[in-house]
């Protein structure tokens, strides 16, 4: 059994040599599509070069992991999509994830992801929780994977993500073709069990990091604990799922609201 304080050191060992993986990782072949626009003016470039030189990157710079998984929307499981989280505690029990559609400097954000613990989880109101996923089966099946890093880290990450639970809404449609972020945002999900994601999606992924799901699902069985889900989560099991419909859109915006009468005493 590992030692606190050998823990902690394979981990600050692993997560330096991550940091030297980082620049090695393959570039993206997910990403051949052309978002309208002019290409960057060389002024543009040059304002960005100087505001990241002077105003630095803000919350950005508390981004600290980047894991790779699937999600698929909440009312149709045959809408999958590969999903590159690059996430950053808020405290040891939240954490606020951005979304991209690759992990090459240029892709796309396309949603954000919340996640919980499980004893955050379980003080969410009953309606609440239907809009949040587990992690159990996403991690202990080799789904999602922390690209770069060795193994003893990529453990040590999945056992805090397995217990944990996510809210995660979409903002750009990029399985049907939307060359621009179009519509609602859609509430997304994960999958639970065998025979539900597109297995030639993780086989490509898998390929494009020259990495093996199946391995990490048997490492994993070994050296992760799961523990069990709590209720409410994976509403979209039980019954018809939330999401939001485009529909909205068409429907007439309600009559604005008239101005309150201005308090006595005062000037309009």
């Amino acid at each position: 059994m590992k030692t606190p304080a050998l823990t902690a050191a394979l981990i600050f060992i692993a997560c330096i040599g991550s940091v030297m993986l980082v620049a090695q990782q393959p570039p993206s072949k997910e990403h051949d599509h052309q978002t309208p626009g002019k290409e960057k003016t060389t002024k543009t470039k040059l304002l960005e070069a100087g505001a990241e030189l002077l105003q630095g990157e803000g919350p950005i710079n508390g981004i600290h992991a980047h894991v790779c998984g699937f999600h698929f929307y909440a009312d149709d499981m045959k809408r999958q999509v590969r999903a590159h989280h690059y996430c950053g505690h808020k405290n040891e029990e939240v954490l606020q994830c951005v979304i991209y559609d690759s992990h090459d400097k240029n892709a796309r954000l396309i949603g954000i992801e919340y996640i919980i613990s499980e004893a955050l989880f379980k003080t969410l109101p009953e309606d609440e929780k239907k809009l949040w996923h587990s992690h159990k089966y996403e991690v202990m099946s080799g789904q999602l994977i922390a690209p770069g890093i060795p193994a003893i880290a990529e453990n040590e990450l999945m056992q805090k993500l397995v217990t944990t639970y996510g809210k995660t809404w979409h903002t750009w449609q990029i399985d049907r073709g939307d060359k621009l972020p179009l519509g609602l945002p859609k509430l997304m999900m994960g999958f639970t069990a065998d025979g539900q994601v597109n297995q030639a999606m993780v086989e490509q992924r898998d390929k494009d990091f020259d990495t093996d799901s199946n391995e990490k699902r048997k490492d994993r069985a070994e050296e992760i604990k799961p523990g069990e889900i709590a209720e409410g989560a994976d509403s979209w099991q039980k019954g018809a799922a939330f999401q939001i419909s485009d529909d909205l859109i068409k429907q007439p915006l309600p009559a604005a609201a008239k101005p309150a009468d201005s308090p006595a005493g005062t000037t309009k």
